[in-house]
């Protein structure tokens, strides 16, 4: 809560204050941790009669989760006045907020480094020195700062002290209109008029104890007009995503062109809805897998991987001309005498990525030889940040919650399952990870069958898109799903912006609420 001017105290005399001007010495910086002892005093003597000043702990997480947001005016290495102040995505909050919410009780939990706007948290003044305008140096200071990160507006919820004595004549709103229409005077409202703010809107229930101001704080805007929106910015902020399926018929392929011709009809049908992403399953192109020897399958895996990186460029070519992002399921990749299970990112702007598989399963190294990959990340793009997981990969929690923590939207997962336990395997554990995530999953698979393909004979399937299990999503965490063992595609519409709202909000907030006081999960090989 901008706590700033609060009562102010008779100032001293001209006499006195003369006699301090030829003794100052100030300076105006960031925090430190050292600052602590004279910050306590300065906010205790400020504040009387409210809560004084915050503990060391608040204090200490102040700094560090926005150090340079934390600034004061020293007196010859003193501190005697202070701003206290964090980023947040405003629509995170809205109008209606609460000052414990926003600030995490204080201790900037809640701080964002991708927010649009800068709040203030607190300001106040050593009453001993309220005759100097430190006040207004440190708004400046602020306001300089909103400048200099780009922010679109600084916020801050004040108090209206003043209204204590016309309490009994009028309402909150009514005193703030009239002090706006300067009929009356309020020692803080006015000061942040007159440092230019607006009134944005009044909130009733700010913050119950402080009863001068009646529950009730003005929440004062100041727009940066400077502000200019990147492009980039926006395309990561955008809310609404389109995804789409692919349940694939697994069918023999005489020639690597049949294969291309069902591909491409398939990117074809998915990008025609504007779709931002497609997803393939596992082993999409185990098709041409007929054209090999199967009395050897591990010899007949490796030739079939002589076809990955033609198959990589064609359907990078596909993104291009479709305009949709390719996540082109698995293949198998065959390099220095080593084979390993690959996804790559086909993105729309001609660039890609790859990601490889993890864990293989018992039946993989036995038959085929596979080596899990070693690394993983999330994946920029223009609709989100995303993460690829193949199949058995979603099976191991620790992998969802590594993508999580680099703010992770949207997983896809390709699966390739023969049965229905293992489906239920791959699916139960994809809706696990949106739930303990807070993060929308996406999965498919192949259907039918590929006689005389050794290991790869029967398939089951059923593709699904699954949210968080919240009021905000559908009551089943299911967004869409196919039907079972039928080729077909499905396409779906994702939030964005309510993924960011539970990451807040929610019911539950898994990802806020981990005890990493207690456990962690820590990613080992660079």
């Amino acid at each position: 809560m901008a706590k700033a001017d609060h009562n102010k105290t008779k100032k001293p005399s001209k006499k006195i204050a003369k006699k301090k001007d030829q003794a100052h010495k100030l300076v105006l910086r960031p925090l430190l941790e050292s600052d602590y002892p004279s910050f306590k005093l300065a906010m205790d003597a400020a504040y009387p009669t409210l809560d004084g000043a915050w503990s060391k702990e608040q204090f200490l997480s102040q700094l560090k989760h926005f150090p340079e947001g934390q600034l004061c005016i020293e007196d010859r290495g003193k501190v005697i006045a202070a701003a206290i102040s964090l980023v947040v995505n405003y629509d995170l909050y809205g109008d209606e907020h609460s000052y414990k919410k926003i600030t995490a009780n204080g201790f900037l939990t809640t701080h964002d480094p991708k927010g649009d706007t800068l709040y203030g948290v607190d300001i106040f003044v050593h009453p001993d020195y309220r005759d100097l305008r430190l006040g207004r140096r440190l708004y400046e200071a602020r306001k300089d700062l909103c400048v200099r990160l780009n922010l679109r507006r600084f916020v801050a919820g004040g108090r209206i002290p003043g209204y204590r004595k016309q309490a009994k004549e009028m309402s909150p709103a009514k005193y703030i209109e009239l002090v706006v229409n300067k009929e009356l005077h309020d020692p803080v409202l006015s000061f942040q008029l007159a440092n230019g703010f607006h009134v944005r809107h009044m909130i009733k229930n700010y913050a119950p104890d402080d009863r001068d101001s009646g529950a009730a704080a003005t929440l004062l805007e100041w727009i940066n007009i400077h502000y200019e929106a990147d492009s980039k910015d926006l395309n990561s902020r955008r809310n609404s995503v389109r995804v789409g399926t692919v349940q694939w018929q697994m069918r023999p392929a005489a020639s690597f062109t049949d294969l291309m011709q069902q591909v491409e009809y398939f990117v074809d049908t998915i990008a025609g809805y504007k779709s931002d992403f497609v997803l393939f399953p596992e082993f999409f192109n185990f098709p041409l897998m007929v054209q090999f020897n199967q009395e050897n399958p591990a010899q007949s895996i490796r030739d079939l991987a002589s076809y990955t990186d033609q198959l990589r460029d064609e359907m990078l070519r596909l993104a291009l001309e479709y305009n949709i992002n390719i996540i082109a399921g698995s293949m198998p990749e065959y390099e220095n005498q080593v084979l390993r299970n690959v996804s790559y990112l086909l993105r729309r702007d001609g660039t890609w990525d790859r990601q490889y598989k993890l864990h293989i399963t018992p039946d993989e190294f036995g038959y085929w030889g596979l080596r899990g990959g070693e690394g993983l990340r999330v994946l920029e793009t223009d609709a989100g940040r995303i993460g690829i997981l193949i199949c058995y990969d979603v099976e191991f929690p620790e992998l969802g919650r590594l993508l999580a923590e680099q703010e992770l939207q949207i997983l896809f997962v390709p699966y390739w399952t023969d049965t229905k336990n293992a489906y239920e395997r791959v699916r139960r554990c994809a809706q696990a990870r949106a739930i303990e995530n807070e993060c929308y999953v996406v999965i498919t698979g192949s259907v039918g069958n590929l006689p005389n393909v050794e290991n790869m004979d029967i398939q089951y399937s059923q593709a699904a898109v699954f949210t968080p299990s919240d009021y905000s999503f559908p009551h089943d965490a299911i967004a869409a799903e196919a039907t079972p063992n039928t080729e077909m595609s499905l396409i779906a519409d994702l939030d964005l912006h309510k993924l960011q709202l539970m990451h807040h909000t929610g019911s539950v907030r898994n990802l806020r609420d981990r005890r990493q006081d207690l456990y962690r999960v820590q990613w080992l090989k660079e």
